[in-house]
């Protein structure tokens, strides 16, 4: 539960903070005592973005000595979420318009729930059973929403496939349709061999929603090679790829200032992780300039006194 001290040691104090990024997830508030003298740290994980659907804004960050951050789009603002609803339309609409399917890469938990949000609005949603069973996590927004509709996150034209054989059926289909599969960063899972009979088809769309790291499949395809391995074959990229980074479950530079620098006076020192290093720099500038005295991006091996 969040908000509540667990003792893990003697002298070891956790309390689990809403950090808004997925179902469940938090930001790690640690207290501990050494030597007689008390000490916070306060680890952020994947820290969530302000005003998204369905789930809460991450809650305050819990003042500390050291503030561990993620820093996965420092520098980056992405797009507004109401603009969500027409960038997707548009590339639902040409795609099918070309006769295509339009294949999304998406982590089970979480952005899968959030496309299929958005698809609601044009064409009449979903979403999945676990996110049924958590309503004490949703904003006031979809709280209301579920009261006007109860079916928001279930209709007839989302079908769930369970078995390996459903998946395989799909390749047959030769309507438009849409496909979100996980993995997220096209490293495994089904929507490997949805991308095997798509990738090289002109009509097709590849929908990247969502962080892709280097030398992962999802990269090259944001990158657009011309050629990909995918279950190891070499395969021409024929079909369209578009990003879209405004599904971005993680905080962009506007979120961080917003939720870092109320505690510029509180943190002694700040160390910023999880981030491509041009990402953690531009926030780490924002950050000093915030008035935080100690920011850095830590080296392999780099520690920290408390004090």
């Amino acid at each position: 539960p969040y908000d509540r001290p667990h003792d893990i040691l003697p002298g070891i104090q956790a309390r689990f903070v809403d950090a808004g990024h997925l179902l469940g997830s938090a930001m790690v508030a640690l207290h501990l005592e050494v030597g007689g003298k008390e000490h916070a740290i306060t680890f952020t994980g994947d820290l969530g973005r302000r005003g998204l659907p369905i789930l809460r804004d991450p809650a305050p960050i819990p003042p500390g000595e050291l503030l561990i951050s993620e820093s996965t789009y420092g520098g980056h603002t992405h797009p507004p979420a109401d603009s969500l609803v027409d960038g997707l339309e548009q590339v639902v609409r040409r795609t099918a318009e070309r006769g295509g399917k339009v294949l999304v890469p998406a982590f089970s938990v979480g952005r899968t729930q959030t496309v299929l949000y958005y698809l609601h609005q044009l064409l009449a949603s979903a979403a999945t059973e676990v996110f049924r069973l958590h309503p004490e996590c949703f904003d006031d927004e979809t709280a209301v929403l579920l009261q006007d509709d109860p079916d928001l996150f279930g209709q007839k034209r989302v079908h769930y496939i369970q078995s390996v054989e459903e998946s395989k059926r799909l390749n047959a289909v030769r309507e438009p349709c849409v496909i979100i599969a996980a993995s997220g960063m096209c490293e495994s899972g089904r929507i490997l061999h949805h991308l095997k009979h798509n990738i090289e088809d002109p009509r097709a769309t590849v929908l990247i929603i969502g962080f892709q790291a280097p030398e992962t499949l999802g990269r090259r395809l944001v990158e657009r090679r011309p050629q990909v391995r995918i279950l190891n074959k070499m395969l021409q990229v024929r079909a369209e790829v578009a990003v879209m980074n405004g599904f971005s479950s993680h905080a962009d530079q506007q979120d961080f200032l917003s939720f870092l620098a109320p505690l510029a006076g509180q943190v002694r020192a700040v160390r910023l992780v999880h981030g491509e290093i041009d990402r953690a720099q531009a926030l780490a500038d924002s950050l000093r300039a915030a008035g935080f005295p100690d920011v850095q991006i830590p080296e392999p091996g780099d520690s920290f006194t408390l004090e």
